[in-house]
């Protein structure tokens, strides 16, 4: 079984840190920096571990943040792939993020530099936010002055940094609200040479799509017309959530239109599930028209809730030409067991089969044993 990630917080952590801290500052106090760093640490989660060891090592820098800035970017190591053994590296800036987010505010320009050194070795998008949401035109400007940066992990940082919703990270309300201020800086990153900077710029727009699903459907159209392979890969993640929702501006412009099939089956198999075992079913779907058409075909499941209604969620299953006159047919098991993010109860469940964002029927199965 894997480590859980928290364990990358831990005592030989805080030596080498300590020790790197010491090689370029030799007044630190290496030593006392690790025993008090690592008081306490095993009985911490995994963020709790990176803000207790961001708030000692404030205790052992000096005062002054420009001098701190100092030995946090002589103490990194040196030129990718890198070497823990020359420099700290990974997991270990988490903290030292931290201390720039909370005792930065007051030294913007000297932030913003610990930042773009930070950030190849363990992404700063986390607390860059915290000045986002303090001075959001300056940080912009910055953000978009490391547009062209050779460095991928800095380009990175523009687009992951300015997520509305970053997994783990602050809500930046403000591009939840209104998106436009980022707009620019995603189209001048959705062709950029590294997939990992793409993806980015396409999870960015998927934050966007939740709250503003017609400004991303509106990208969608533009950035398609002419789009590579890349650029084309890139909108279809960026939609995935649009997609699921069967949002038809969003189908329209990916060039799913309105679907023109006849649902000839559509059987459960099991109409009582027990739970841990699975859900079966199939269908027979036949073209109603003279030409060929592009079809995502998915399937929701609607789940029973402790109040007895029921909310569904939908789950990716197909994506065909069906040519004029053709049939497809296809069968599906879908386990009904248990996982961490669903509480699942007895009673009356459905499945419902929906094409291009189009509902073409909907059965019945009851759910034993949850």
């Amino acid at each position: 079984m894997a480590e859980p990630f928290k364990n990358e917080f831990n005592k030989e952590m805080l030596f080498q840190m300590g020790e790197h801290f010491k090689r370029v500052s030799p007044t630190f106090d290496a030593k006392g920096f690790t025993a008090k760093a690592s008081a306490g640490l095993e009985s911490l989660e995994l963020k709790e571990r990176s803000t207790h060891i961001a708030n000692i090592l404030a205790d052992f820098l000096p005062d002054d943040f420009e001098v701190a800035a100092k030995i946090l970017i002589d103490s990194l190591a040196p030129s990718e792939p890198y070497d823990p053994k020359l420099g700290i590296t990974g997991w270990s800036t988490w903290p030292m993020n931290q201390y720039v987010s909370t005792h930065g505010k007051n030294d913007f320009e000297t932030s913003m530099r610990i930042f773009k050194a930070l950030t190849p070795h363990f992404s700063s998008e986390f607390d860059i936010r915290h000045f986002l949401i303090d001075d959001e035109k300056r940080t912009l400007e910055v953000l978009k002055s490391w547009l062209h940066d050779p460095n991928h992990h800095v380009r990175r940082l523009v687009s992951e940094g300015t997520r509305p919703r970053l997994p783990w990270g602050i809500k930046l309300q403000s591009f939840v609200s209104d998106p436009s201020p980022i707009l620019p800086l995603l189209e001048a990153l959705k062709d950029d040479d590294e997939e990992y900077v793409r993806r980015s710029v396409a999870n960015s727009l998927n934050d966007i799509a939740k709250d503003n699903p017609d400004i991303v459907a509106n990208i969608a159209k533009d950035w398609l017309a002419g789009a590579n392979k890349d650029r084309t890969k890139l909108v279809k993640h960026a939609c995935r959530t649009l997609i699921k929702q069967g949002h038809k501006k969003t189908l329209t412009a990916l060039g799913y239109g309105e679907p023109q099939v006849i649902l000839e089956k559509f059987e459960i198999k099991n109409t009582q599930v027990n739970f841990g075992s699975a859900l079966e079913f199939d269908m027979v779907l036949k073209s109603d028209n003279n030409i060929g058409q592009d079809l995502i075909i998915d399937y929701a499941i609607h789940h029973m809730k402790a109040n007895g209604e029921t909310t569904p969620k939908v789950f990716k299953w197909k994506i065909a030409t069906l040519k004029s006159g053709a049939n497809i047919t296809a069968s599906k098991k879908h386990p009904m067991k248990k996982i961490t993010t669903r509480k699942y109860y007895n009673g009356l469940h459905k499945v419902e089969i929906i094409i291009n964002g189009v509902s073409y029927g909907i059965q019945k199965f009851e759910l034993f044993g949850a």
